[in-house]
């Protein structure tokens, strides 16, 4: 049960018992701790959590001070994050390390009493002091923490200042930002057609998992299937494949030469993303992109991609890379070697406003990945025209809670499927 805090001067107890209860939260709202307050003179704080209303922007020079931090499961797999302060603006990320939710939530946790009492404006000084304090640096979980405390606080920045995040990363380089989604059949590519989308990504078809030499048959069958794709959907359409890391450097060469008269959009993990000198190998064997990132962290793991040339595509995801602040110095390495930004977004809807802030400001963006639009956890669910979403707005990341459908998605125990072969019982990838 999670316990109520102690309330910080200024701030209503209704409204934190509301946030509190109303969504479960795995870490109850902090305090601020002594002689983080500030002095008498700072203004008083302002109560409630109506983030859009233009009354709860504070003043240029008004203190502002992160007086605690939530984090709370939500249904499927995701783990939101709500950063509070006392101007009554709240910061939303998505910290999350899929299967392993509570384990990123507890790391959320213990860098909270760095943040408690600190103005959260300063957010590049905030992410050197999260990930250089810690002696053992990176990793999926604790890079997975830092992305979504990063992306709350640029949320929050955007907030205080009344633009959205792109804007404080040098203004719009486009006027929409186009979006893939995932379709493993025929039937649910045409679905998504019809709901606007003109970019799509599917995976390998097979009927088990794939051995280390794989047979003529399974070489054969997910050629033939991912050609019937591309027929029916049609030249104009993009269609990209993602071989998730699980297939091997023996079999890849042989289904990506298949591959190739169908124009897949990228090839995607076409090996495990660490064996990186076998990726650079198949990337300069065939005339398709390769894309890899989502189990990338940071620009020094992006550094050995560019160099080596293992993808001409990179897909840092912004709850694992490292935030905003992180995915936008990545962009920019990637424009030094002529390589396209497509970011990485299995998860929720904060990832994806996220993602949107980052592509609407780099020059070379090439698609966003969704699972979500939103419906059912944001106020205002994104929208697909024709392929593209229209650049957002609102203040911050752009986006509110919706308190009330999200009441009944809280709580979650996802984890990782487990995959065995089927004829002698080892591991295999998922």
């Amino acid at each position: 049960m999670t316990k109520i805090p102690e309330v910080p001067e200024g701030i209503e107890r209704r409204s934190l018992l509301k946030s509190t209860t109303a969504l479960l939260g795995l870490n109850a709202v902090g305090t601020i701790p002594a002689g983080a307050r500030g002095s008498d003179a700072d203004p008083a704080p302002v109560s409630g959590q109506d983030d859009t209303a233009a009354s709860k922007r504070p003043a240029a020079k008004e203190i502002i001070r992160i007086t605690g931090m939530e984090t709370f499961l939500v249904k499927p797999r995701w783990l939101f994050l709500k950063i509070h302060t006392n101007a009554g603006l709240t910061g939303l990320g998505e910290p999350i390390t899929e299967g392993r939710a509570r384990t990123c939530a507890e790391a959320v946790k213990e860098i909270e009493p760095y943040l408690i009492g600190k103005d959260p404006r300063a957010v590049a000084h905030h992410w050197q002091a999260i990930y250089r304090h810690a002696f053992y640096r990176g990793g999926p979980i604790l890079t997975s923490a830092l992305s979504g405390i990063d992306q709350a606080l640029w949320d929050l920045k955007g907030k205080a200042l009344g633009v959205p995040v792109y804007e404080l990363l040098g203004g719009p380089t486009r006027d929409k930002i186009r979006v893939y989604a995932h379709a493993g059949t025929l039937a649910q590519m045409k679905e998504r057609r019809t709901q606007g989308f003109t970019a799509f990504k599917t995976g390998p078809a097979k009927k088990r998992p794939a051995r280390i030499v794989e047979t003529k048959a399974f070489v054969d069958n997910a050629t033939r299937e991912f050609a019937s794709l591309r027929e029916a959907m049609g030249p104009e359409v993009d269609i990209a494949i993602d071989f998730h890391g699980a297939i091997s450097p023996q079999t890849a060469r042989i289904l990506i030469r298949a591959l190739e008269p169908y124009q897949p959009m990228f090839i995607e993990e076409p090996v495990n993303c660490q064996n990186v000198d076998v990726m650079a190998e198949i990337a300069r064997g065939t005339v398709l992109p390769i894309a890899t990132g989502e189990r990338i962290f940071t620009k020094w793991g992006f550094r050995e991609i560019l160099e080596k040339g293992a993808a001409s595509i990179l897909q840092p995801d912004l709850c694992h890379a490292g935030g905003i602040t992180e995915v936008r110095l990545i962009a920019g390495m990637a424009e030094a070697y002529y390589a396209a930004i497509a970011p990485h977004n299995p998860l929720g809807p904060i990832s994806l406003a996220a993602g949107i802030q980052v592509a609407a400001s780099i020059p070379n963006f090439l698609c966003q990945e969704q699972v979500s639009l939103g419906e059912g956890y944001i106020k205002t669910p994104f929208r697909v025209e024709n392929g593209y979403i229209p650049l957002p707005t609102a203040a911050g990341l752009g986006i509110e809670l919706d308190e009330d459908a999200l009441a009944g998605k809280i709580g979650h125990d996802w984890r990782n499927p487990e995959s065995y072969d089927a004829d002698d019982g080892s591991v295999v990838d998922w």
